[in-house]
């Protein structure tokens, strides 16, 4: 089943969110895309697609909107952060002549979200699966294996996608 809005979620559910990461200086410009509640969710195996709308590029500050940023999706159970993947995105003009002269204005029409899909960047966090801990450790920072567990695809270059197969450490399957 799945829900959407934190009010309407039991406390076994997982929070799923896609955060478009505006600048690298502050968090203050993340855009949270999307969010959706998912559970209860018994141990297996489970898969379920998340797309998101693109960024809203007036929340973007000028100086960041051409180049690499990153989307983020992250999970979270009874408030705890479990897991992150992150994945690269280039931002580009389409047209050789702009990107060899870009304007001093950025003109989003005319931009490219590229997502690095077949790269992305797993880190793992320690929670209390029985509730809220006041510690929070991260314990892997990797690169899943090839033809490993995660698998992502993206929707068009306005928009975000993801099909995402995660095998936390703690034997719990989410999929």
């Amino acid at each position: 089943m799945i829900r959407r809005g934190a009010a309407d979620g039991g406390e076994s559910d997982l929070e799923w969110k896609i955060i478009y990461v505006g600048s690298a200086e502050s968090e203050e410009y993340d855009q949270v895309l999307d969010s959706v509640l998912v559970g209860p969710v018994p141990a297996g195996r489970h898969m379920f697609i998340f797309e998101a709308e693109a960024p809203n590029p007036a929340l973007i500050p000028e100086s960041d909107a051409v180049g690499v940023t990153v989307v983020l999706i992250t999970c979270t159970y009874l408030g705890q952060e479990f897991i992150r993947v992150g994945y690269y995105v280039n931002n580009e003009y389409t047209d050789p002549e702009l990107r060899e002269n870009p304007p001093l204005k950025p003109d989003f029409s005319q931009l490219q979200r590229n997502i690095l899909a077949s790269n992305p960047r797993v880190t793992r966090f320690h929670i209390n699966w029985d509730g809220p801990s006041d510690q929070v450790e991260d314990i892997e920072n990797m690169d899943p294996e090839p033809g490993g567990l995660l698998a992502a695809s993206c929707t068009s270059a306005k928009g975000v996608g993801t099909a995402l197969g995660l095998l936390p450490e703690n034997s719990m399957d989410c999929m």
